[in-house]
């Protein structure tokens, strides 16, 4: 499924919304006179625009002063998802999130001593490559869903004007980061040999989960929006050929292994693990 319309609520943006609806060839809404009203005006306001199309959730992006959403829009509820990289849970866990000891940064291979340069194939919003660089890593990120690819760019952007102007150390951390507009297994097939990630980071769509489990509000817009990632076996192999050292798998701790191949070693945590591959 792929975003139907641009809402924007902030006539100052209107150079961006044009650029994005022009991307994705689909029409915009104006909405600023919407523009400081209430969550629920808002919401009654885009499923307005879609009551036609119920029978399937349909995909609206959303431009406000506060950035980029995509939202689901399903009978009369909004599901909706964005790059925040400004936000309070963001700035805690940035804080006092375990530093080094988190399980991605063991996985990885991160150490007092060592901050490899990882390749984020399977970016999404950013919140792992954002985890990493604020340990130190050069990450460089792929995301092939071109609605999603948006969302982290705008992100990027929002939280690079934010920290220029009252937090140098987040402008420090994304300076680190790096997004590219390619697909993740073509990228990695052109990578010179010189310049070959130390580590590739894999996170493809977990499978979904019954109906009576909980799920995140992010993960239901994706599942929605991107499916099943069906080539994600074939990505570990080619990430295999692309790695100096190592390819880090997340998984759902259950799950089996992906392309059914065991690693050298895991880590393991209540709901995910990370398979480790060590190349060479």
């Amino acid at each position: 499924m792929k975003a139907s319309l641009l809402v924007i609520f902030c006539p100052a943006k209107k150079t961006q919304a044009q650029f994005l609806a022009d991307q994705f060839s689909i029409p915009i809404v104006d909405g600023s006179h919407l523009a400081f009203a209430k969550p629920r005006e808002i919401e009654g306001f885009v499923c307005s625009l879609t009551r036609a199309n119920h029978s399937e959730p349909s995909f609206v992006f959303l431009l406000s002063k506060q950035g980029l959403s995509l939202a689901q829009v399903a009978v009369d509820n909004l599901l909706s998802i964005r790059a925040n990289f400004c936000s309070a849970t963001v700035n805690y866990r940035r804080q006092r999130g375990g530093g080094k000891g988190q399980m991605i940064a063991k996985a990885v291979g991160l150490s007092s001593s060592t901050a490899p340069n990882v390749f984020d194939a399977t970016a999404g919003l950013g919140g792992d490559a954002f985890v990493l660089a604020s340990l130190g890593c050069p990450v460089t990120m792929t995301e092939r869903v071109p609605e999603v690819h948006a969302l982290l760019t705008d992100g990027l952007c929002l939280a690079h004007e934010w920290g220029s102007e009252n937090d140098q150390s987040l402008v420090a951390i994304l300076k680190r980061m790096a997004l590219v507009g390619s697909d993740a297994a073509k990228y990695m097939q052109t990578i010179e040999d010189a310049k070959k990630p130390e580590v590739v980071y894999l996170d493809p769509m977990f499978p979904q989960r019954t109906k009576g489990a909980r799920v995140k509000k992010e993960m239901q817009v994706f599942h929605q929006l991107i499916g099943k990632d069906s080539d994600a076996n074939l990505l570990l192999q080619i990430a295999l050929e692309c790695a100096q050292k190592r390819v880090v798998v997340k998984r759902p701790r259950i799950a089996p292994y992906l392309a059914g191949l065991e690693p050298n070693y895991k880590l393991e945590g209540k709901s995910n693990r990370y398979d480790v591959y060590l190349c060479h």
